[in-house]
């Protein structure tokens, strides 16, 4: 299991971030995937993704401050992510921590692999979400 995070600093209020966020907008955020269907349960959506050959499903819960995700079926063994905002200053602290693991040998590569490749898309959410809200 490897661990991500990256935070920064978004010039808006945390309510224009909150206005911002949605399950599928936090998808499209991350660039990696497209989404096809987008689902409400008793306990938040279920988000049905594609790209590169791959469909599968992310469940996504919200929270006080933000969402917590995690792929049903993906690619990878395990990713789960948590994104949470709060006032800082003139503006919001953003920050996304993701958990990945490839679930093959040896895992201290592949889970390394997994995580540079989900920083990427961390860092490209953040960096969306405050071109949208800046």
């Amino acid at each position: 299991m490897h661990e991500v995070e990256v935070s920064g600093f978004v010039q808006a209020t945390p309510t224009e971030v909150e206005r911002a966020l949605s399950p599928a907008r936090i998808v499209e955020y991350e660039g990696s995937f497209q989404v096809e269907d987008v689902t409400e349960t008793g306990s938040g959506w279920l988000v049905t993704v594609s790209g590169g050959g791959l469909e599968f499903t992310v469940r996504f819960e919200p929270r006080e401050d933000g969402y917590h995700y995690d792929q049903e079926g993906g690619p990878l063994e395990t990713m789960e992510t948590t994104l949470t905002y709060e006032p800082e200053d003139e503006g919001t602290r953003v920050r996304l921590r993701s958990r990945v693991s490839m679930g093959s040998p040896p895992a201290a590569i592949t889970d390394r692999f997994a995580g540079w490749k989900r920083r990427g898309e961390l860092r490209r959410a953040l960096s969306n979400l405050a071109a949208d809200v800046e």
